[in-house]
């Protein structure tokens, strides 16, 4: 293109930019290849259309010196760009000087005015240390533009420490050093262009409220559940992804003074705790349920403690299994949870794995459920769930049974043994196999002994037995004691043949601390049980056996002692423990407590004593005795059987006294 086609062009240019013959700044000529099409004629107040296209640093400053008419200071060096910008139609000036000022900024260069005169370029990065306008109030009435200028934000909720932070990411990379923080004026220094302090601004008026901003409190009088009872359930139910949804700031708490639901949310959500809250609470019945059981058999006291054990024990092992089986529990991966907030948005939550799988103890019995003896009535009281009273009641069912009994007949014996008797087992006669009394030495009227067996009709008592076990009847024994105990299972039976005597257990001296005296010694006395002490606890078994733990004891006097100027009795005293089983009717035979005793005797001849005593005969002895426990248990069926020997025995008694009694133990009539 030549010289003359160039002066034409640019001379177009001029007047499509409405410059020409008036005093406007001057774009510098465009390339070639910028075409304006419809030219328009514009007022003094505005300008364009505008066409550059890749134009210098100095021809945008030129253009913007004119349009502002400030003249516009600037540094050595700026960085360097070229610049293109199509404003088509007619604009005003102001609209254009926010179009180049924003066109400097996204190039790395900030415009700052100083006065009415004078305007400054810097490269943007040093923009904040060349005094920028200082805004003082809102800068939302301001035309939205690429300006540098500086605001100060106060905050009055918001910690400005966390709020910048947080809104680092909206400032203008380019801008060089952070916000300027004030901590304890709770306030922020920050510079930027225009439309990003405007943009700052709008969102501290938005995020800056109370914390309880739209939040409202509701008050839930319920009328059936309990407060508490309600709130824990509540939380519950809202836990995990629930409660985020809901947001922190939510919470439900309760008052169970007046029983009402505290709610602090926004009023949005009133609608849904409305409805959840109506639902908790309904009339329901009670979880748990309370019963009397009335026993039979078993001690109330016994039964509750064996029920309370076998409950803590059971739900304690459920609870060590439970927490067990957590801890090897595999982890689970992390889940994504989308949900749908106001607005139709959608937002996606990574909610992290769960440190194990939540596995629910199983038991038979619940935590509900309480055991309680009620020993007046021979009762247990139980509280529990529906199914905690069924359980126990079959329990108690299998517990409370009538118990095996048992009757031991009882013989005691004192033999007197000769010098070739070592035992009185021996000396009666009697053929023993491992205590068990399992044969006779000699026969009796009426009846026979082969090996041991007795064959008489009917059942022969045990006194009865022995007593016809030599004929004639040895007058080595003496039998003590013939009594009769029945006791039932694992239950203990006593018995004692003897008598008490007084003993003197402790003195007291009653001489006082001034070395008077008085009485002098005052005796504290207590009984002591000499004799024949037995006791037998039976175990009897579904099969006849019973297995007998047996203890016996026999105290006898030996003599006297003097203590203090008191004589005390010595006593001797003989114990034995035994463990035997036997079947039912066998008889058992026990012995080897043995004393050995001395006498002294003197004859006297004539009628003076001392005299007499010595011309008499005198003679010393040395007697020994065995004590022979025969038993025999009877394990008893509960039915009339039971009663056949004794009606038999009383068939022997005198006709008067045989039919008295027959009277007594006929049952009454109609009863």
């Amino acid at each position: 293109m030549n010289f003359k086609s160039r002066v034409l062009l640019f001379t177009f240019l001029l007047w499509s930019a409405g410059l020409f013959g008036r005093t406007e700044p001057i774009a510098s000529p465009a390339p070639a290849s910028s075409v304006v099409q419809n030219p328009t004629t514009t007022s003094d107040d505005s300008v364009g259309p505008i066409l550059l296209r890749d134009e210098s640093t100095e021809q945008v400053l030129a253009l913007l010196e004119r349009w502002t008419g400030k003249t516009i200071l600037r540094p050595q060096a700026l960085p360097a760009a070229t610049f293109t910008l199509t404003l088509k139609g007619s604009v005003t000036k102001a609209e254009a000087i926010r179009a180049l000022e924003t066109l400097l900024n996204l190039n790395g260069i900030a415009v700052t005015p100083l006065d009415e005169k004078f305007s400054k370029v810097t490269a943007l990065a040093t923009a904040r240390s060349e005094a920028p306008e200082l805004i003082d109030g809102s800068t939302l009435s301001l035309p939205p533009t690429g300006r540098f200028a500086s605001k100060i934000f106060q905050l009055n909720f918001l910690r400005v420490g966390e709020f910048i932070p947080q809104i680092a990411g909206l400032l203008n990379p380019g801008a060089g050093s952070p916000p300027v923080v004030f901590e304890k004026a709770n306030a922020a220094l920050i510079t930027d262009s225009v439309s990003n302090l405007q943009r700052i601004e709008t969102l501290v008026a938005r995020l800056d409220q109370p914390q309880l901003g739209g939040m409202q409190a509701k008050f839930y009088t319920l009328h059936f559940a309990k407060a508490s009872d309600v709130v824990n359930k509540m939380h519950a139910i809202l836990s995990g992804s629930l409660q985020s949804q809901l947001g922190t700031a939510t919470t439900y708490n309760a008052d169970d003074r007046t029983n009402q639901l505290v709610l602090i949310s926004d009023s949005r959500q009133h609608p849904f705790f409305d409805d959840l809250i109506a639902r908790l609470d309904v009339k329901s019945d009670p979880n748990t349920r309370n019963d009397v059981i009335y026993l039979k058999h078993a001690a109330a006291k016994d039964v509750a403690s064996i029920l309370s054990q076998l409950v803590t024990g059971q739900n304690n092992a459920a609870k060590a299994t439970g927490q067990a089986e957590s801890a090897r529990a595999p982890v689970a991966p992390p889940a994504t949870v989308v949900t749908q907030g106001p607005g139709n948005s959608i937002t996606t939550t990574t909610v992290p794995a769960a440190l194990g799988l939540a596995l629910e103890p199983t038991s038979q019995f619940s935590s509900l459920l309480t055991i309680l003896p009620e020993e007046r009535s021979n009762s247990i009281v139980v509280s529990g769930t529906v199914d905690d009273l069924r359980l126990i009641g079959e329990l108690v069912a299998k517990i409370d049974i009538l118990l095996a009994q048992v009757r031991i007949e009882v013989v005691i014996a004192e033999v007197t043994l000769d010098d070739n008797a070592t035992s009185g087992i021996s000396a009666l006669g009697l053929k023993i196999e491992g205590n068990k009394l399992v044969g006779f030495t000699g026969a009796g009227a009426g009846f026979s002994v082969t090996n041991g067996v007795i064959t008489r009709p009917g059942p022969l008592d045990l006194a009865a037995q022995i007593s016809l076990a030599t004929t004639p009847r040895k007058s080595n024994a003496n039998i003590l004691s013939v009594p009769n105990i029945i006791t039932t299972h694992n239950k203990e039976g006593k018995i004692f043949v003897g008598e008490q005597r007084p003993v003197i257990s402790s003195y007291l001296n009653d001489t006082v601390a001034t070395g008077a005296t008085g009485t002098g010694y005052r005796s504290t006395v207590s009984s002591k049980d000499i004799g024949i002490q037995l006791s037998v606890k039976p175990l009897i078994g579904s099969d006849g056996s019973v297995q007998l733990e047996i203890k016996q004891e026999v105290n006898d006097i030996l003599g006297d002692i003097t203590i203090d100027g008191n004589p005390q009795p010595r006593i001797g005293r003989r114990s034995t423990e035994s463990f035997v089983s036997v079947k039912s009717g066998e008889t058992i035979v026990l012995g080897g407590l043995q004393r050995t005793s001395q006498s002294r005797s003197t004859s006297r001849l004539g009628p003076i004593p001392l005299i007499g005593d010595l011309l008499g005969s005198r003679s010393q002895g040395k007697t020994r005795t065995d004590l022979v426990f025969f038993l025999r248990p009877t394990v008893l069926t509960n039915t009339p059987a039971d009663n056949i020997g004794a009606l038999q025995q009383v068939e022997q008694f005198p006709k008067e006294q045989r039919e008295k009694i027959k009277q007594t133990l006929a049952p009454i009539k109609g009863s």
